[in-house]
């Protein structure tokens, strides 16, 4: 039986759109917000469209290119400096409840973790920081860690549905391990973090939280080495020797075997006990990752858990590169939040609808399971919806029976142009680890070859 041609239901397209910026809750918002009160000629919903849309689109800068799809959709003129105007407290409380929909939206929905994954947990959480500069007017306000002004949003990623699960803000000056705390709500996750979130106590956490983690191991910890499941030693060693110690004097060797071993950190009586594994990688030199996952899940398999932190820095890019994070020139604290957020809210939009087609492609069968079509890609998706923003915004306003074919004729055009170019040849640890083996010469390519 041939293979099903994934589509992309105009159907399903309008219910992100419209479970996110509908025009009763968006109405809702506006009523909370206190927005219109005394912003006679503004157009509320028009406006939080616009500014969601328009975040991807680059024309010029962030609010002009705002003011571009406000008024291309027939609001009502207003002067320059009374449409800055609007980008206030108030518009900040606004686009931040939205923000807080889109997430509770992603939450509701199934998800989507690979088998060696969900043997773990039922879901990974990805945590991680990113910066964004801004005029230096505000370095007040948002402090850098120079003479400069910038801002960090703390991201929680879920790896089941590619959307943000929760994020705030802060002055970029404060610290990443302020912004962790694992408590009661992770019972049952499991939380892929960098070197800058490192903590003996944070990991302590995890194991009385019921937390799975995975996280390289820090060069200035001094882990005591208990015994060694895995790996190639030379002659008997004391439990408790150090791990350094026992790799300079060649007891364990890094000969290019994995591996696995219990070791302890910390000053007693509270050091913490963990699982070590050591994976040696193209270049031979060995990458040691700390983790409490069960021993069934080999080192390898460990150290491409890690790989899926990517993921994060992806949707960084996604902020950045697609929706112009960096491009922030307000300057005003309000402003800038408000901005910041809607960026936010359109990469999520972004990832809902990837996920969404994720879920609805057929499940990859058997070991030698070959795409023949490509996946959707956050980032060419994010571009084709910035090509066709005014569009959907228009479309967003329609009467239903009337939007119903706009919708559809919009999704063709993202899955037109919203596909991963490198889904042969580089796909994503994600894909290999949902079961996709993608070749890297296909029947196609052999066949043009010849």
């Amino acid at each position: 039986m041939a293979p099903v041609k994934p589509t992309l239901s105009g159907k399903m397209l309008r219910e992100i759109f419209e479970t996110v910026l509908t025009e009763d809750r968006l109405r809702g918002v506006v009523e909370r917000s206190g927005l219109q009160e005394r912003q006679r000629k503004l157009d509320a919903v028009a406006l939080f469209r616009a500014m969601i849309v328009a975040a991807g689109t680059g024309y010029g800068g962030r609010q002009r290119d705002i003011a571009r799809v406000y008024f291309e959709n027939g609001a009502r003129p207003v002067a320059r400096a009374g449409f800055y105007g609007w980008f206030g407290p108030h518009l900040e409380a606004a686009m931040k409840e939205i923000a807080t929909a889109a997430m509770a939206y992603a939450r509701s929905l199934p998800l989507d973790v690979p088998p060696l994954l969900a043997s773990c947990a039922r879901d990974f959480h990805i945590v991680d920081s990113s910066t964004v500069k801004l005029p230096n007017d505000l370095a007040a306000i948002f402090p850098g860690t120079g003479d400069y002004a910038a801002l960090k949003i703390h991201k929680r990623l879920s790896v089941g549905t590619g959307v943000v699960f929760s994020y705030h803000l802060s002055p970029a000056r404060e610290h990443d391990s302020l912004h962790l705390d694992i408590d009661e709500s992770w019972r049952g996750l499991g939380v892929l973090m960098d070197l800058g979130y490192a903590s003996i106590d944070r990991l302590r956490k995890c194991d009385a939280h019921d937390v799975r983690y995975v996280i390289r191991l820090k060069e200035n910890w001094k882990p005591k080495v208990e015994s060694i499941q895995r790996g190639e030693v030379s002659e008997t060693f004391l439990a408790g020797s150090d791990l350094d110690a026992l790799l300079e004097d060649g007891t364990l060797l890094l000969g290019g075997r994995v591996i696995d071993a219990t070791v302890t950190l910390g000053p007693q009586p509270r050091s913490l006990r963990a699982r070590l594994v050591g994976v040696p990688g193209p270049d031979r030199e060995y990458h040691f990752y700390l983790t409490n996952l069960a021993g069934q899940v080999g080192p390898r398999q460990v150290a491409d858990i890690y790989r899926v932190r990517w993921e994060i820095e992806s949707d960084n890019k996604l902020d950045k590169s697609c929706h112009h994070l960096d491009e922030i020139g307000a300057k005003t604290e309000a402003s800038v939040r408000a901005l910041v957020h809607a960026s936010l809210i359109g990469s999520m939009l972004a990832s809902l609808i990837a996920h969404r087609h994720r879920l609805a492609q057929p499940r990859p069968r058997g070991r030698a399971a070959e795409r023949v079509y490509p996946p959707l890609h956050t980032q060419t998706l994010a571009r084709a919806m910035a090509g066709t923003a005014t569009r959907i915004a228009a479309t967003l306003a329609m009467e239903p029976a009337l939007a119903e074919p706009e919708w559809q004729k919009i999704a063709d055009y993202l899955l037109l142009l919203g596909y991963d170019p490198n889904w042969r040849r580089r796909p994503s640890v994600l894909d290999q680890m949902r079961g996709w083996k993608v070749l890297p010469a296909t029947r196609g390519r052999r066949k043009a070859a010849k």
